[in-house]
C-alpha cells in the first residue's frame, strides 16, 4: 500500500483503532520520515472523512485533543445500552459549579459560593478534579491566595467541544436544564454529598407554611398596635 495513494484510508483506520482523539502530530508519527504527509494533507483527508460520514450513525469530529470517530448524538441513547454500567449522573449543584467555572474562569471557590449563595461541597470540587474536567490554573493575589480554577482539555473532549468558543452563549442559556441539553449531559440526580446543600437552597427560597402564618400574625399584631 502506497501511503500517498491511500492516506485517507490509513487515517480512517487509525482513528477507528485508536478509540480516542488523535492530534495531527500523532497522525504524522504513524508514517516513516520519508513518507510522512504534511499537516495540510492530513487536514484535507480529515475533512473529506467528515463529509463522508454525514448522515450516518458515526461521525468524524475535531475536539480539543485532535480528531476522532464517535457515535452521533442522535444515536447515543441506543448505543449506550451496549454497556451494562450506566454513565455517572451528577447533581444540580455540581453542574452549576462546573458551568460557573466554564463561563467565568479563572474563578475561585469563594467567588463560586458568592454567586450561588451557598457553600460548595468539597466532594464537588474533588469530583470535578478527579474527572480531570477542572484544574488549578493559578492563585488570586489576595490574602490567603485562594486557588483559581479553570476547565481542561479533557473537559472539552468529554463534551465534544473544540474550544470554549463552542460553548452555548449565555444569552442562549436560561437555566441548568438548557445547559444539560446543549452539552448532552445526563439529567442530574441528587447525591449524598450535595443533597443537604440543595435542600438548604430550597429552604432558603421557599418559606414553610408555618413561617408564613407566623409572619402574618406578626403583621396583624403590628397593625392593631398602630390603630390603637
Amino acid at each position: 500500500m502506497n501511503p500517498s495513494d491511500n492516506l485517507k484510508q490509513i487515517v480512517e483506520a487509525a482513528l477507528l483503532a485508536s478509540g480516542k482523539a488523535m492530534s495531527l502530530d500523532r497522525l504524522q508519527d504513524l508514517f516513516d520520515e520519508m513518507e510522512r504527509p504534511d499537516k495540510k494533507a492530513l487536514r484535507a483527508v480529515l475533512q473529506e472523512l467528515a463529509e463522508d460520514y454525514q448522515d450516518r450513525g458515526i461521525e468524524v469530529r475535531e475536539v480539543a485533543s485532535g480528531w476522532r470517530i464517535q457515535v452521533t448524538k442522535a444515536c447515543a441513547p441506543w448505543v449506550s445500552r451496549l454497556w451494562e454500567e450506566k454513565p455517572p449522573r451528577y447533581s444540580r449543584a455540581l453542574m452549576e459549579t462546573l458551568a460557573l467555572i466554564a463561563y467565568r474562569q479563572p474563578i475561585t471557590r469563594g467567588e463560586i459560593e458568592d454567586i450561588r449563595g451557598v457553600s460548595v461541597s468539597s466532594n464537588i470540587m474533588r469530583t470535578l478534579q478527579e474527572r480531570e474536567w477542572v484544574r488549578v490554573v493559578g492563585h488570586r493575589d489576595v490574602p490567603g491566595r485562594p486557588s483559581l480554577y479553570g476547565t481542561t482539555r479533557e473537559f472539552l473532549d468529554y463534551f465534544g467541544l473544540k474550544s470554549l468558543d463552542d460553548l452555548p452563549t449565555l444569552a442562549e442559556i436560561r437555566d441548568l436544564d438548557v445547559i444539560n441539553e446543549e452539552l448532552n449531559l445526563p439529567e442530574p440526580d441528587k447525591d449524598a454529598a450535595t443533597e443537604g446543600e440543595e435542600e438548604q437552597e430550597s429552604t432558603a427560597e421557599e418559606p414553610s407554611a408555618q413561617d408564613i402564618d407566623a409572619e402574618t400574625e406578626t403583621g396583624e399584631a403590628r397593625d392593631s398596635d398602630e390603630k390603637a
